[in-house]
């Protein structure tokens, strides 16, 4: 089983709209592009999104980048303030997948599927993309490959 995990890119700054909101700003298009290039020739099955619009957008910019047809999967349990553990109860049927979110999410999830806890979340910017692989899903079993930053 591989996971990727992508915050979403830069975005306009925080009380411009509602948060939900909130879209990704030129730079932030940019650093997407240059993160959907990682993605080139990975076996992705599926891309899930956060309902919030700049992760929307994220998983979009990437779909297109890699001419990966099916639709993107948007889901309620990828927003920022998600429990990973209830992440974690997704993904039992999930394999080679992309999750699209936001921190404190992103951090805490990869903390989480690593360790089996959150006291050591990764530290992620906008546009990072976290690789991680494991036999099956087990929480605190996860080998995370590296985070790459555009």
């Amino acid at each position: 089983m591989k996971l990727w995990v992508l915050r979403h890119g830069e975005a306009e700054p925080h009380g411009t709209r509602p948060d939900s909101e909130r879209t990704l700003t030129v730079k932030g298009r940019e650093e997407v592009l240059r993160t959907a290039a990682q993605l080139i020739g990975q076996p992705l099955t599926a891309i899930y999104s956060s309902p919030y619009h700049r992760a929307l957008e994220t998983a979009e910019i990437v779909r297109t980048a890699l001419g990966f047809a099916p639709e993107i999967r948007t889901v309620d349990w990828l927003k920022p303030d998600t429990f990973p553990q209830a992440v974690a109860e997704q993904l039992v049927s999930v394999d080679h997948a992309l999750l699209v979110s936001h921190n404190p999410l992103v951090g805490n999830l990869l903390g989480y599927l690593q360790h089996g806890h959150v006291q050591d979340p990764e530290k992620v910017g906008t546009a990072g993309l976290a690789e991680l692989e494991g036999d099956e899903l087990l929480v605190g079993a996860m080998k995370l490959n590296g985070i790459k930053h555009p």
